[in-house]
């Protein structure tokens, strides 16, 4: 054996990121291994935090200091020894960017590919690819230019560049419209609080820039100004001028609050800024470009009778076949590509999107596919490709497509890394490494490594819950009315009618693409009193932690200030009580520009985030640092009984706990919780809203076959209190738990948008009727 041929492991030794405990271990090169373990076990802090981010960070130091400067620093993970690394390519669950100008066609290679084509094929031809891009404004300029070299001299010069974006809605494809007494009340003055925008809080900077501008009086109702001042408070151009000493740019209230809130998108927004936009703002489709995003000349420009505004609108499965119709010798290598881009899109499952859809709408699985689809046919060979939970919003038919992919992967000669829950993608592992037993601090060592016939025979949690099975239910709830929804035309429905029994369970299912969210999101009264429960980043920084998230900290903080006598704010490491040190972090930061900054505990604080004088205040004989270090069932005992007894804390905890988070501290920073407890987090939280009609989008997204049991008796629960739980699931075990089936197909795309099935579970597995059906008759073992 050739020694080259002996490096056949990447091997792992101390390796203590996050939760880790001195973990150690070998994995196979050129084969499939799937990490399990329940949420929160330390998965994605050996995958992604130590072996991937290693390997990246090896291959940026391969870069002169010079391109590294243009680099993410990365810091070596806490790790002995890492060996036998390869290059690492990560296709995680990170939403797509959520810029209004992001599309499908945008984050791939394929819009690039069609503004090519059109340039080259296009009639009338109307200029380069730049010419067909909604990113690129046309511009003209004209003057003299001057150039310091050898013998000055001014040159007259005219340029021209011609761009596809509309100028009507700078290639948005919707303009907004602002509702004027949204923004302020017209009957108070400045004074008074007229304006009404979050974040303009009277006496903050926001305000003074208006209150103290001096061109209107303060204390002047809105309604009495004259029009100079009005036109001043609401449209003036940037004007410099000085405030309390400070340099400052006024700027009309419209054009200052389009740029700080409307030029984002409305998913990237923080909920409350988002509740205000939706109040503020009515958007509509640009009247010049239809939507399209595209200048006229753009839209103009064809190829047989099709524009480039028409192809990015096609379902991609349509438009991989316009394409491999186009016979034209000249850019033959450029159809090639393009076609093979498009059929990827197909063969990942996603051939019922079109390019024009906005990459901010894509749910963490099809994100994660898209990503996918430039490495398919990558001529690339033993790398490693490390995948989180690549099935996430599959529905059973596509899982089976997406193992496929993931074998083809391994068969090319790569290792294949993936973090999964789902027992269908594990048993195809050729090796299985399970983290546990717990999760947090219980969790971070490993359990289990071998085969799949081992982990079944193991003994650990995955290997006894891996052939659990939900039985249908014998009876099911009898619904307490109905909620209707008629003529839903939403996205690919097709004038829907259905009726949504309230009360129950019911779980909205079907393939990827086939409509379940246009139903549950788009069509559903707005007056039906629903609580929503999506799939949306929950947005935070190091500084946010459960405790924060939840609003726990208000009625903490609240019961330390009446104990000690003192105002709450000293118990915010946010606000007065924090280390003056790490203004509350915690930590130093220490930036070393393309190296890796360095973090090093607050010596003053030792890390407790708060000054010591706050820390000499107690509840129960307990600081606020101690407080925040405690697991969330510790802190339930804690706050629900004795001197430190506060009810509005407890409520909060018992959520907390009712959703699984019983292990959490409730100081660990948002930052650092997996993709299940973030969706377990938010669950939490909405459960305290006021609402009969609880809407869940895939609530078993991340979440240990173990863990699963545990959701469906949260799910009963709700509905025994009196609400009604609108699921929508591709689990089996939450189809054959529901008492309520509606089932959308029979495809994907305008191969869907139609009700396939309405009744219960077990008529839905009997009749075996749709894609559905069967592969719940074969869960159930029916």
């Amino acid at each position: 054996m050739h020694i080259a041929d002996s490096h056949d492991v990447i091997r792992v030794h101390g390796a203590r990121e996050n939760n880790l405990k001195d973990v150690s271990i070998e994995l196979p090169k050129r084969r499939l291994t799937v990490f399990t373990g329940v949420s929160g076990s330390g998965k994605s802090s050996l995958v992604f935090d130590t072996i991937a981010a290693e390997s990246q960070r090896l291959i940026n130091e391969t870069y002169s200091a010079f391109v590294q400067g243009f680099m993410p620093a990365l810091a070596r993970p806490e790790v002995d020894v890492l060996e036998g690394l390869t290059t690492a390519i990560i296709v995680d669950q990170q939403r797509m960017g959520a810029d209004p100008r992001s599309t499908v066609g945008t984050a791939t290679d394929a819009n690039a590919m069609l503004r090519i084509l059109f340039s080259r094929l296009g009639q009338p031809h109307i200029g380069p690819p730049g010419a067909f891009a909604f990113n690129v404004p046309s511009v003209r300029a004209s003057g003299a230019i001057t150039v310091e070299r050898g013998a000055q001299k001014a040159v007259k010069t005219t340029f021209t560049r011609t761009g596809g974006m509309c100028p009507s809605c700078e290639g948005r494809g919707t303009v907004s419209d602002l509702d004027l007494a949204q923004l302020f009340d017209d009957t108070k003055s400045l004074s008074e609080g007229a304006i009404t925008v979050p974040g303009y809080k009277a006496g903050g900077w926001n305000y003074r820039l208006y209150s103290e501008s001096g061109f209107f009086s303060p204390d002047k109702p809105v309604r009495e100004f004259t029009k100079r001042e009005l036109e001043d408070f609401l449209h003036r151009e940037p004007t410099r001028m000085k405030i309390a000493g400070i340099n400052m740019t006024y700027e009309g209230l419209i054009p200052r609050i389009r740029k700080s809130m409307l030029a984002k998108d409305r998913e990237a927004m923080q909920p409350h800024i988002r509740e205000f936009v939706d109040r503020a703002v009515t958007f509509a489709t640009c009247p010049e470009c239809q939507g399209t995003r595209l200048s006229e000349a753009a839209r103009s420009s064809r190829i047989g009778g099709i524009s480039i505004a028409d192809a990015c609108a096609m379902q991609i499965s349509d438009l991989a076949a316009w394409v491999s119709g186009l016979d034209e010798p000249s850019v033959a290598p450029l159809l090639g590509k393009l076609h093979h881009s498009l059929e990827s899109f197909v063969e990942i499952g996603l051939g019922y999107l079109s390019l024009d859809r906005p990459a901010g709408t894509l749910s963490g699985g099809e994100a994660q596919r898209v990503k996918m689809v430039r490495h398919l046919g990558s001529p690339l060979t033993d790398a490693t490709y490390v995948f989180d939970e690549p099935t996430t919003g599959l529905h059973p038919h596509d899982i089976q497509r997406m193992n496929g992919l993931l074998l083809r992967l391994r068969d090319k000669g790569n290792t294949v890394l993936v973090v999964e829950h789902k027992p269908e993608t594990i048993a195809i592992a050729d090796h299985v490494v399970d983290l546990g037993p717990g999760a947090g601090a219980a969790g971070g060592t490993v359990c289990f490594e071998g085969t799949v016939e081992g982990l079944r025979a193991g003994g650990t949690l995955t290997g006894r819950h891996f052939d659990d099975r939900a039985a249908v239910k014998e009876t099911v709830r009898t619904p307490t009315g109905m909620l209707e929804i008629r003529g839903a035309r939403t996205h690919n429905l097709r004038e829907v009618d259905v009726d949504i029994p309230l009360g129950v369970l019911t779980v909205v299912t079907g393939v990827a693409g086939s409509g379940k969210s246009s139903l549950v999101h788009g069509s559903i009264p707005a007056d039906a009193g629903v609580v929503s429960v999506g799939q949306g980043v929950i947005r935070g920084s190091r500084r946010s932690n459960p405790a924060t998230y939840t609003g726990l900290l208000d009625p903490i903080r609240k019961a330390f200030a009446k104990a000690s006598g003192v105002k709450p704010a000293l118990f915010s490491a946010n606000s007065e009580g924090a280390c003056p040190s790490c203004h509350g972090i915690g930590v130093i930061y220490t930036d070393l520009a393309m190296m890796a900054g360095v973090a090093t505990p607050c010596e003053d604080c030792e890390g407790k985030r708060f000054q010591a004088s706050v820390l000499e205040n107690r509840l129960g004989g307990r600081d606020i640092s101690e407080v925040l270090a405690m697991p969330v069932a510790e802190a339930a005992e804690f706050f629900g009984a004795g001197e430190a007894r506060t009810p509005a804390a407890h409520r909060i905890l018992a959520r907390l706990s009712d959703v699984g988070l019983g292990y959490l501290t409730l100081g660990q920073p948002l930052t650092t919780l997996s993709g299940g407890e973030r969706q377990r987090l938010k669950l939490a939280t909405h459960m305290a809203e006021k609402g009969g009609v609880y809407v869940l989008d895939e609530p078993t997204a991340g979440l240990h076959l173990a863990d699963v049991e545990q959701l469906l008796g949260l799910l009963d629960r709700l509905v025994d209190s009196g609400k009604s739980v609108i699921v929508v699931e591709h689990h089996q075990a939450v189809m054959a738990h529901a008492d309520w089936i509606i089932d959308l197909g029979p495809g994907a795309g305008h191969d869907g948008g139609r009700v396939v099935f309405e009744g219960t579970p077990a008529d839905l597995a009997a009749a075996r009727s749709t894609l559905t059906g069967e592969h719940l008759a074969a869960y159930v073992g029916g």
